[in-house]
């Protein structure tokens, strides 16, 4: 009986610390997002946390391991969760317009769209960011092709080009959009950003997308 408490206590332990840890990961989330990717320090990270700095080294010896960990949860956003709620729809046309609307931030301070934005302007200098965003961008352009490439066998879609150069096309708006939203634009918010995408989307599938 000792020895099986003994294991449950060691269990409840282990995920305490894995607990703990996406807590160190969300508020290091908000301590990029507050103090930028190149400001950003242990002890603004632990403040965000509601730790002192030897308690986040406990769980994160090396702080860049944490930043990046911390990158890649928000990116988790735009490729993992709106590839689950694709599952949802069959239609392509459907699925396209709700991947475009969902790629979007949800108003100028969405935290994860301002942390790519921080991401981005540190992916010329530190190449593990770099690295991440160019496989983010890989996975999303692969996302909007699948969906490109359903259509046109199921006779839904008409390309004016291959589907790769399509989907290409759909990401890259979508950053272009996102960061004029976060900034703020007067004219640009997001029912606006995905009208616009949706109109070039519209020309290059030869469908109205009216869903």
């Amino acid at each position: 009986m000792g020895a099986e408490r003994v294991k449950v206590a060691r269990v409840a332990q282990r995920k305490s610390r894995s607990d703990r840890r996406i807590d160190l990961i969300e508020a290091a989330r908000r301590a990029i997002i507050r103090h930028g990717i190149d400001g950003v320090q242990l002890s603004h990270v632990a403040e965000e946390a509601g730790l002192t700095s030897g308690a986040v080294l406990y769980h994160y010896p090396d702080l860049s391991e944490l930043l990046v960990e911390a990158q890649h949860a928000g990116m988790e956003r735009f490729y993992e969760q709106r590839m689950r709620r694709l599952a949802d729809f069959t239609d392509p046309a459907e699925k396209l317009v709700v991947t475009i609307r969902s790629g979007l931030p949800t108003g100028p301070l969405d935290p994860d769209v301002r942390l790519l934005n921080e991401l981005g302007g540190a992916a010329g200098r530190i190449r593990v960011y770099g690295v991440l965003l160019t496989s983010l961008y890989d996975r999303q352009v692969s996302m909007y092709q699948a969906i490109l490439d359903t259509g046109t066998a199921l006779g839904v879609f008409t390309l004016t080009a291959d589907s790769v150069t399509i989907a290409r096309n759909l990401v890259a708006l979508e950053d272009a959009y996102g960061y004029r939203i976060t900034a703020r634009h007067p004219m640009i918010g997001p029912d606006e950003a995905a009208e616009l995408i949706l109109s070039y989307a519209r020309t290059a599938t030869g469908n109205d997308l009216a869903h």
